[in-house]
């Protein structure tokens, strides 16, 4: 396993839209393995494969206190939605940034494991958030994105100084 560099917004490479997994092997499963791990570390509750650059439909989540329940999405889709809920998110993409954002409160999502079998999850809360937090990255859109032009230029500026400084 090795942790991956993770891409900082305003890369356009956060933009480009995931491809779907055609094939799940163990190149992916070592990916999986690799995204789990750079998530755990930097720390974080998800990590979509857009955000280490890798253009495929992949996620890895775990919002559980003891890091003991890693859940592994491959070419999620959101098959129903509703109610909404205000959650202030953070990303390991905009590092220090953290603005509420509204979102559906429950998700239903048909996915593939690790292994290349399909599932279905029902989700809410913290979980739900997530979960359409790193499918919004596998679509090329970054959670800032919903947020006003002001905030937007306001945490580019923001970041630009912080690269600045640590450059």
């Amino acid at each position: 396993m090795a942790l991956l560099p993770i891409l900082r917004y305003p890369d356009p490479r956060l933009h480009k839209q995931a491809a779907p997994v055609a094939r799940v092997d163990d190149a992916l499963r070592a990916l999986i393995a690799d995204m789990a791990e750079t998530m755990y570390e930097a720390p974080g509750i998800g990590l979509a494969a857009t955000q280490v650059n890798v253009h495929q439909r992949v996620v890895v989540i775990d919002v559980s206190e003891d890091k003991s329940a890693l859940l592994v999405l491959i070419n999620p889709d959101i098959l129903e939605r509703s109610g909404e809920q205000v959650y202030e998110e953070g990303c390991l993409s905009v590092p220090g940034v953290y603005e509420k954002v509204t979102r559906s409160e429950y998700v239903r999502v048909r996915a593939l494991d690790a292994q290349g079998e399909p599932f279905t999850l029902e989700a809410d809360g913290v979980l739900a958030v997530c979960i359409q937090h790193e499918i919004d990255h596998l679509d090329g859109k970054v959670f800032v994105e919903h947020l006003s032009q002001l905030k937007q230029s306001r945490i580019k500026a923001r970041l630009a100084k912080q690269a600045r400084i640590t450059a």
